[in-house]
Order: structure tokens, then C-alpha cells, then sequence
């Protein structure tokens, strides 16, 4: 009588610790390197390929009784798109706005400058009465950020073939992720595959939960922006100089959770300042309020599936600043999320 066969390979206890080293030095030398945007493309490519397969598979479903020459049709349709649309969106924006996306990097240095004039300029933009009660200290104070902008300013400047890189690595990641999602299902996989899989499994789930929701709130958060800046504040004769540029700026400070909101807040307040006192506190007023409404949606969309609290994100991403610089920002939270994943997998949390 003949045995049946394993219904999988076996995992030993080696074969899992192996699969979690070559994720964790895989996840380091992205780190190491520079190669977050695209690791995070690679997901972003995957995810949307397989979104808009199914959006496809269910539009022809009704005109089609071939399931799976259907499928194959649809996820080749699928691929094409992800990795076709940033060209064409990229020789549209070269096409109407070329300055702006060549001269970005100096753009933003300007504003950065006219940040720092405007803070060594407060005691001149408020009224007398108030500006006579800030104690002297405050001069020191002002001439401190001001050279902490400029000195940002300067860096900023020098940042065009890093700014051109980042953009390489991510449609390079977006190429490989969209190719990947269509890719035929891997038949019997040896046992350090199939654990290196499951460890992917979790992290495309972390990334789902924690990047896609932060897209989508930082999408939330430029529109309204975007409309106070455009339509509210000019009805008001206070329009802000630089609105493009504050726009850009909120959308991509948003995606850190917490911090990008605090510094956003922070450069557009110190920007209505040039304007008016009036202007100030109406520009922080309004952000205070939507990043409050936004607060809400992220505890909702985020700490509820990822069972993640403010003082857990906070510290990771405190730390991981201090380890990466800006990149540990955006890195920590889905990081550690997948982590907690594994954790969780594994009944250690």
C-alpha cells in the first residue's frame, strides 16, 4: 500500500530563521542603500495590477465564457496600464508643466529662504502691542530656525540627481511589481520558497493596511488643503505665495503619519505669517481642524486593523529618524507593522 504524499514541505525550525535573516538584511540594505521608493513601488505596482485584474475580470465576465483566457487578458490589460500610465502622466506634466517639475528642487529651496526671512521678520509682522511682549530670548530663538532653514535650504539645492533617482527607483520597483502580480501561480515551492513567501505575504498585507490607507489620507488632507489655499484664503485677499509648492508639500508630508502633519502645519502657518497675522491663524486654524477629522480616519482605517498606538509609532519613528534620516520616517510605521505581524503569527504579542 502505497503512502500518500506530503500535503506541503516541511518547515523546520532552521528554514524559518533563515527566511526571517534574509528578509530582515533585505529590508536593511533597502534601507542602507536608498531603495525605499522602490521597495514601496514594488508593492504599490503589485497591488494596483492586481486591483484593476479584478476590476477587469468582473467588466468581462458578463461578455465572456472563457474564465481563463479572461483572466490571462485582463492581467496582461492590467500590467500595461501600471507600468504605461507614469509615462504618459510624466510627458503630460513635461508638457504643461515642465518648470515645475525640473525646477522643483530650487522652488522649494526659495521657499525655504522665504521661510527663514519671514521668521527673522515676526516681531515686524505682528502688531506692535503683541510683538512688545516677546521676550528678548525670542530674537536668538528666531535667528536659530532661521539658519536651521537656510542651512536645509542649501541641501535642498544640491538634492536634483537624488530627487532624479528616487523617481528611476520607484518606476523601476513599479515595472517589477506590476510583472510580478501577473506572474503564474509557483507550483510545489521547497521549503525555504514557501517560508520566504509567507514572510511577503505579511508585508504586502502591512503595506496594504498601513501605506495604501496613509495614500489615501494624505489624498484627503492636499485636497482639502488645496481648496483653502486656492479658493478660501484668496476670497479673503489672503493668498499665500508659493501655493503650488504648499500643495506638493502637504501631499507628501502627509504620507508620515503624525510628524508630516506637525510640519506641514508648521511651514504653511510660518508662510500665511508673511502674509498677515490674520492669515497665520486662519491657516492654522484650518489645519488644525482637518488634521483633527483626519486623525479620526486614521485611527479608524489604520490602528484599528493594525492594533498600533500613537506612543508605539511615535517612538518607531523617532528611532528609526535617528537611524535613516527622513527615509526611517516613512519606513517605521509600515516596518513595524509587518512586524507586529510576524509577532502576532507567531503568538509572541
Amino acid at each position: 500500500m502505497a503512502l500518500p504524499a506530503p500535503a506541503g514541505p516541511v518547515l523546520t525550525r532552521g528554514v524559518v530563521m533563515a527566511s526571517y535573516l534574509l528578509v530582515a538584511g533585505t529590508l536593511l540594505l533597502v534601507m542602507w542603500r536608498g531603495l525605499l521608493p522602490g521597495l514601496l513601488c514594488v508593492c504599490l505596482g503589485f497591488l494596483l495590477t492586481r486591483w484593476l485584474t479584478g476590476c477587469l475580470v468582473k467588466a468581462t465576465r458578463r461578455v465572456s465564457n472563457t474564465p481563463v483566457r479572461t483572466l490571462r487578458l485582463a492581467q496582461v490589460a492590467a500590467a500595461g496600464v501600471v507600468m504605461l500610465l507614469p509615462l504618459v502622466l510624466l510627458a503630460i506634466g513635461l508638457t504643461h508643466s515642465r518648470g515645475y517639475l525640473v525646477e522643483a528642487p530650487q522652488q522649494y529651496r526659495e521657499l525655504l529662504d522665504y521661510m527663514a526671512r519671514t521668521v527673522l521678520e515676526l516681531r515686524l509682522k505682528l502688531p506692535p502691542d503683541m510683538a512688545a511682549h516677546l521676550p528678548e530670548g525670542a530674537a536668538e530663538i528666531q535667528r536659530t530656525i532661521a539658519a536651521y532653514l537656510g542651512a536645509k535650504a542649501g541641501a535642498l539645492a544640491m538634492a536634483g540627481r537624488a530627487w532624479l533617482a528616487g523617481l528611476l527607483f520607484a518606476y523601476v520597483g513599479l515595472l517589477i511589481g506590476a510583472l510580478a502580480a501577473v506572474r503564474p501561480p509557483p507550483g510545489d515551492l521547497r521549503p525555504l520558497a514557501q517560508a520566504l513567501r509567507t514572510r511577503i505575504i505579511l508585508f504586502g498585507e502591512a503595506f496594504r493596511q498601513i501605506v495604501a490607507a496613509q495614500f489615501w489620507i494624505a489624498a484627503f488632507n492636499t485636497v482639502l488643503t488645496a481648496l483653502f489655499l486656492l479658493f478660501v484664503l484668496p476670497m479673503w485677499d489672503m493668498a499665500l505665495p508659493y501655493t503650488p509648492m504648499l500643495i506638493t508639500f502637504t501631499f507628501v508630508a502627509g504620507l508620515v503619519p503624525i510628524v508630516g502633519n506637525l510640519v506641514c502645519n508648521v511651514v504653511i502657518t510660518i508662510v500665511g505669517l508673511s502674509v498677515s497675522p490674520l492669515a497665520a491663524a486662519a491657516c492654522l486654524g484650518f489645519l488644525i481642524l482637518i488634521h483633527k477629522a483626519e486623525y479620526v480616519i486614521n485611527a479608524k482605517v489604520v490602528g484599528r486593523r493594525t492594533h498600533m498606538g500613537v506612543w508605539e509609532l511615535l517612538s518607531v519613528m523617532f528611532v528609526a529618524e535617528a537611524v535613516f534620516g527622513p527615509a526611517g520616517l516613512v519606513a517605521a510605521p509600515l516596518f513595524y507593522a509587518y512586524l507586529k505581524k510576524e509577532l502576532v503569527a507567531v503568538r509572541l504579542v
